[in-house]
């Protein structure tokens, strides 16, 4: 079983435990218009995050939709927070660059990835993880943070981005 920390204190995780290599799972999100977004089937950057509504996640989510513009890769935000909520952050935030999604719903990619927190203050969200996919659907890129407070190696995201990105027309090209 797979853990972070809250405050320093371990937290564990529920859910299939997804790792660099295994086939992503296909799950869908509900997006700020409440319809389904499907992840896990392309190039993508998949953002999860405990709730927008926090000074880390907006920090982070910030810095990915600046980021964004850079990839060819598909940015999506996902946090347990309500679709209404999300479209208000991204007003007054300005995201623009990336998808925001909530597993509100049946916390379906929370399961299938691995990152559900089962126990302590925050049961029943999402701990804060990178999961780069490319285009055949297969992880390139994991990180759990450590503790749910760090904000991720964007740098090490970023980079696994790229690579998928650049060898995502047949796997051979550079």
């Amino acid at each position: 079983m797979a853990t972070t920390k809250l405050q320093g204190n371990i937290i564990n995780l529920l859910g299939n435990e997804v790792n660099v290599g295994d086939k992503a799972p296909v799950v869908n999100v509900v997006g700020q218009d409440l319809k389904d977004i499907e992840v896990g089937n392309k190039a993508q950057i998949l953002i999860i995050v405990p709730s927008l509504d926090t000074p880390v996640c907006a920090a982070e989510t910030r810095k990915f939709n600046e980021e964004a513009v850079q990839t060819e890769a598909e940015a999506v935000v996902v946090s347990m927070d309500l679709p209404f909520a999300m479209g208000r952050f991204c007003t007054t935030e300005g995201i623009e660059n990336l998808k925001v999604a909530s597993d509100f719903r049946n916390k379906d990619l929370a399961n299938a990835y691995g990152v559900l927190i089962g126990d302590g203050p925050l049961a029943g969200i999402t701990c804060r993880a990178v999961f780069v996919i490319d285009a055949n659907g297969i992880v390139r890129h994991k990180e759990i943070c450590e503790d749910i407070s760090d904000e991720p190696n964007y740098e090490a995201a970023l980079n696994a981005v790229k690579e998928v990105t650049e060898t995502s027309c047949c796997g051979t090209c550079h």
